[in-house]
């Protein structure tokens, strides 16, 4: 079976870490129905203080993997100048040694 994308798991454990507070606050607690920004405010809090103590480890194998990327993308743009540099240099040297200084 294939993994799922590290980004799409955290996306969903975070926004989960926020609606499911924010349901519970409506639901439990009528005063916040009335005060909904209250309610935001509080679910906001609570969800990134859950994300800090339990998303950890999503976190960086989300990272892990944004790093690969980049890694894989400038060694390939390093690769392409490298080539580039090569061919300037093979252009400036002389074919048949008797160039004038």
């Amino acid at each position: 079976m294939k993994k799922p994308a590290p980004f799409l798991v955290y996306t969903v454990l975070r926004l989960l870490a926020f609606l499911v507070p924010l349901a519970i606050l409506w639901i439990f607690f009528p005063i916040f129905r009335e005060f909904w920004w209250l309610a935001a405010i509080f679910a906001a809090l609570i969800g990134m203080s859950i994300s800090m103590l339990f998303l950890r480890t999503p976190l960086t194998d989300a990272s892990t993997r944004l790093h690969e990327r980049r890694e894989s993308r400038a060694s390939g743009g390093q690769a392409d100048a490298d080539a580039e540099d090569e061919a300037i240099d093979a252009s400036n040297d002389p074919i048949d040694g008797d160039a004038k200084a």
